[in-house]
C-alpha cells in the first residue's frame, strides 16, 4: 500500500524533521540525513515532493545543496508496526520464490497440497502484494519441506 506524507515540519531545536502521514506522526533526525544542516548552513526550504508522488520531502540548504527523505526511511527508523510487519512478509515472499524454484515439487501439486488455488499461490508469492498472512507463508514452507525459525533480539541503542 502507497501512503504518501501529509505534512512535514522541522524542529531545529531537537534537530529533527516531524512528518504526516495516514500512518501517524513521526519524527526523523537531522543526523541521519546525508546532506545535513548546520548553523552556518541551515535549511532555508522544505516540503512535501509532489514531484516524488508525496512518498517523500525535500529540503534544501542555504548552500542550494538539496535532498529528499522518503516515508519508507521514516518508518523504518521509528520502527513502525506496519511497514516492520510489510518488510517481514517481503523477505518471507523472497524466500518463498526462491524455494519454489529450488523445490523438486510442480507449482500444480504445490497447489494441491496447499488446498488452493494458483491464483492464491501467485499471491503468496508476490511480494507487492501484501493481503496475505505470515501463516499463509509458513503453509508453503511446510509444503516444500522448509523450517522456518523466529528469533527475537533485544532492541539495540
Amino acid at each position: 500500500m502507497i501512503t504518501i506524507i501529509t505534512a512535514v515540519s522541522m524542529n531545529n531545536r531537537k534537530k529533527e524533521f516531524q512528518v504526516c502521514s495516514a500512518h501517524g506522526s513521526h519524527t526523523f533526525p537531522f543526523a541521519l540525513l546525508d546532506v545535513k544542516p548546520t548553523p552556518d548552513n541551515p535549511i532555508v526550504e522544505l516540503y512535501v515532493d509532489k514531484e516524488l508522488a508525496s512518498e517523500c520531502f525535500t529540503y534544501i540548504l542555504k548552500s542550494g545543496e538539496m535532498d529528499s527523505v522518503t516515508l519508507d526511511q521514516v518508518r523504518w527508523y521509528n520502527r513502525d508496526p506496519q511497514y516492520m510487519h510489510d518488510m517481514l512478509l517481503y523477505k518471507l515472499s523472497v524466500e518463498a520464490q526462491k524455494r519454489v524454484k529450488e523445490s523438486n515439487l510442480s507449482k500444480r501439486e504445490i497447489i494441491r497440497r496447499l488446498g488452493t488455488s494458483p491464483s492464491q499461490l501467485y499471491r503468496i508469492l508476490d511480494t507487492t502484494y501484501y493481503g496475505k498472512t505470515v501463516d499463509q507463508i509458513l503453509k508453503l514452507f511446510h509444503v516444500l519441506q522448509c523450517e522456518v525459525e523466529v528469533k527475537v533480539t533485544p532492541k539495540t541503542a
